[in-house]
């Protein structure tokens, strides 16, 4: 047993999730737009990568270059071998936080100190988010793993009337109350959730 909030939380089937719509992006939909307006598919792609490599030393208390590298220091792009590389990180995310060390003490991701638990459940907003963004800009369907939703959304909602967080996420969209658990967070993170590629 541990004293973390949410120790039984396992990452790995939302990051296997992210991992199959990275490997169904076709060569042709990297210049695509995403939900993210500053970032095309291959961007998206690329910042999931820097984000799974952060997020897997964090766990491993491994701390340096990959973790202090602020999310804004440049736009994230991919590299020439990112179709092998960024499943292996994704797997390794999952791994690094099924140990329960993870989730104790202090570790740092983006430049920024955080609690082991916290930190955890920012990388599952990461995940969960981001692989909407994907299978939204590439056209596959989205089915995210059920733990993660319930652990994003109920992050997201924590801090929806923070007045600092819309420099994190933008404003909150408004959507139906009884709407899906992920439309609700999807709205929660800023984004419209009826966005499209033909917008």
């Amino acid at each position: 047993m541990t004293d973390t909030p949410n120790p039984t939380l396992d990452l790995g089937p939302q990051a296997a999730v992210v991992a199959r719509l990275a490997e169904a992006v076709t060569d042709e939909q990297l210049a695509d737009p995403t939900p993210c307006p500053e970032y095309a598919v291959r961007h998206l792609l690329g910042h999931l990568a820097g984000l799974a490599t952060a997020f897997r030393d964090a766990g491993r208390k491994d701390l340096g270059v990959t973790t202090d590298t602020s999310p804004d220091s440049g736009l994230p792009d991919i590299t020439p071998g990112w179709r092998g590389e960024l499943p292996k990180v994704l797997t390794e995310l999952g791994e690094a936080w099924r140990d329960p060390a993870a989730w104790t003490g202090m570790t740092r991701a983006g430049g920024v100190d955080l609690p082991g638990e916290i930190a955890a459940l920012v990388a599952v907003d990461e995940l969960v988010v981001h692989g909407w963004d994907l299978a939204r800009a590439t056209g596959q369907p989205y089915t995210p793993d059920p733990a993660a939703l319930q652990a994003c959304h109920d992050f997201l909602a924590a801090s929806a009337d923070d007045p600092q967080r819309d420099a994190i996420f933008g404003p909150v969209v408004t959507v139906d109350p009884d709407a899906p658990l992920l439309v609700r967070a999807v709205g929660l993170s800023g984004r419209d959730p009826g966005w499209s590629r033909s917008a």
